[in-house]
């Protein structure tokens, strides 16, 4: 409950898994049909990239802020991100680097229409505090200061019965790994239609082992497997993975296609990605 996204807004995962999202999204509005969203580790909603806590890091200076001059030449999810971002800082002069960052509800929330809806958890109470102010004009959007395992699996399945479930825990606690697989599982035997998109570190090499083959041995089928490398530098974030679990028709195939466009940007001549089926249909 200590963990602050602040403090890493904007950076290069948070650029990867956001431009991946906003895919995913985009997708189920193809249809008329309204979709759910659940997010069950929030965080605050919008971040201040000058402040404190983000200078502190200086890790939106290889992520946003690196993407920033590359606009124009980007695949449509990576623009769509950038699109946001200029939305969200308004009269920003072309060449000025943004100052906020939107966090993924405020992305789910820019891509909903007025027949969707959004349930987003967040267990620290200045962050949830900080959600709530947010989004309190937004009729469609409920914010539950709560433990978001415990919610994703006590509000499925939402009554639209379309949407996808954001599971992007900070990875600090003992355990965690287990805890996100659990309600992974729980979920979904309430809502197997459910989308569900589960963001972890590359970082362990043999926790993600172990997290890989738990999900492979789970019963479940569907699982793409996404990962972005910046290094192969052992004891450090050298990367970020996205584990879809039922994703729209033929995602892979742009999914792979905004990673590999990532790797030349923000990892150049040492980065990597892959999108490959862990347990195909």
């Amino acid at each position: 409950m200590n963990y602050r996204h602040s403090f890493h807004a904007g950076n290069f995962a948070d650029v990867v898994k956001h431009s991946l999202l906003l895919l995913l999204l985009e997708a189920l509005g193809q249809k008329a049909a309204p979709w759910h969203y659940f997010d069950t580790h929030a965080g605050a909603g919008v971040y201040d990239l000058a402040g404190d806590d983000a200078h502190r890091t200086g890790e939106a200076l290889g992520g946003i802020l690196r993407l920033w001059s590359a606009r124009g030449h980007l695949p449509p999810a990576v623009e769509a991100l950038c699109n946001r971002v200029a939305e969200l800082n308004p009269g920003l002069d072309p060449a000025v680097p943004p100052r906020y960052y939107p966090g993924s509800p405020w992305l789910a929330a820019a891509l909903a229409r007025e027949s969707d809806r959004l349930t987003l958890a967040e267990l620290h109470p200045e962050e949830a505090a900080s959600l709530k102010a947010e989004f309190k004009r937004d009729t469609r959007v409920a914010v539950h200061c709560r433990d978001g395992y415990e919610m994703l699996t006590a509000l499925t399945p939402p009554a639209e019965r379309r949407g996808l479930a954001l599971l992007d825990p900070s990875y600090e606690s003992p355990g965690e790994f287990e805890r996100l697989m659990a309600a992974v599982i729980a979920s979904h035997a309430r809502w197997p239609g459910g989308i569900y998109a589960l963001w972890y570190p590359l970082k362990d090499e043999s926790a993600r082992k172990r997290f890989l083959r738990g999900m492979e041995r789970s019963g479940l089928r569907r699982l793409l497997l996404t990962e972005f490398r910046l290094s192969s530098q052992a004891d450090s974030l050298a990367g970020s993975g996205l584990l879809v679990l039922n994703p729209p028709w033929k995602s892979d195939g742009s999914m792979r296609e905004c990673l590999a466009a990532l790797v030349p940007v923000l990892a150049p001549g040492v980065g990597s990605s892959e999108v490959n089926w862990l347990v195909p249909e």
